[in-house]
């Protein structure tokens, strides 16, 4: 009962942000998307990684495990769900990307901070960026079959995580007043990606849904079983083990609708994955959180 208790105290925050979103375009109220995203991403995010990494109490060796364990994890993850796009013959533009990349970022840091605190936190910014980066070059690539790795220097995202790496391993710290004023616009990053994130599902146009709720659940899977083999073998510690199989295994994200739609692939099926996906993560997340917690 009290760790049935301690999931939902967890878990409730982000899915009634999320559901508030959703109600917001549902009652007719305009909500600019394109504004609020680029806040979140290019501002609010990056404030946010940064001093979590810069105040963060991790030891050089853990933190490259975990990026060992990381890129481990995904490089796992994508060679398992190519083999099963490819067996099944799905068009590999629309649903790779998707089965890899989850929404880390929206869903992912929250649960994380919830669950761990503050360190928690600043483990799961590590494993935000590394998909960040690998989503940014190589998922864009997959979906519109061209790519440059010069993509990732254009993320504010990618200089926070290096600038609050070196922070780290420095020492370093900032002036009190530049760490309040960073704090400050950090603090709305989550409560604006969760937000967005409902107003965005609210605003999808879902197709195939049996499909969807095949392929979320195999997502699933997949994504659980792999960085959990991943954290075993590169020694995490259970806080990071539970980080990283909760960032691994959060759902489709809405930036992969977008791709699709931007360079034209299955959109709308694209769409019917972030829908399931995102509803069976209130049933996965609690499941998961139950083990790794």
């Amino acid at each position: 009962m009290d760790t049935l208790l301690q999931v939902l105290q967890i878990t409730a925050p982000v899915f009634i942000l999320a559901s508030i979103g959703y109600g917001w375009v549902k009652i007719g109220w305009d909500f600019n998307l394109q504004f609020v995203t680029r806040i979140a991403m290019t501002m609010s995010i990056p404030c946010l990684i940064f001093m979590s990494l810069m105040r963060a109490e991790i030891e050089p060796s853990a933190l490259q495990a975990l990026v060992y364990a990381s890129l481990a994890a995904y490089a796992g993850v994508a060679v398992v769900m190519a083999v099963i796009v490819a067996v099944t013959r799905l068009d590999l533009r629309t649903y790779l990307a998707p089965l890899i990349f989850g929404n880390t970022g929206n869903i992912g840091l929250p649960v994380a901070l919830f669950a761990y605190g503050q360190d928690g936190l600043a483990l799961a910014v590590v494993v935000f960026a590394i998909m960040a980066i690998l989503s940014f070059t190589i998922g864009i690539w997959m979906v519109a079959g061209a790519g440059s790795p010069l993509t990732m220097l254009k993320e504010p995202m990618v200089h926070a995580t290096w600038a609050g790496g070196l922070f780290l391993y420095m020492g370093w710290s900032v002036p009190i007043w530049v760490g309040n004023t960073l704090d400050l616009i950090g603090q709305m990053g989550i409560p604006l990606m969760l937000i967005t994130l409902g107003v965005a599902i609210a605003r999808l146009k879902p197709g195939s849904m049996g499909r969807a709720v095949v392929l979320s659940v195999v997502k699933y899977g997949v994504c659980i079983a792999v960085p959990a083999y991943a954290a075993i073998y590169f020694g995490l510690s259970p806080m990071a083990t539970g980080v990283l199989v909760l960032q691994v295994a959060m759902p489709v994200a809405v930036t992969s609708y977008m791709l699709a739609a931007k360079y034209e692939a299955k959109s709308e099926d694209v769409a019917g994955m972030v829908v399931v996906s995102t509803l069976l993560a209130i049933f996965a997340i609690p499941a998961i959180l139950s083990f790794v917690v």
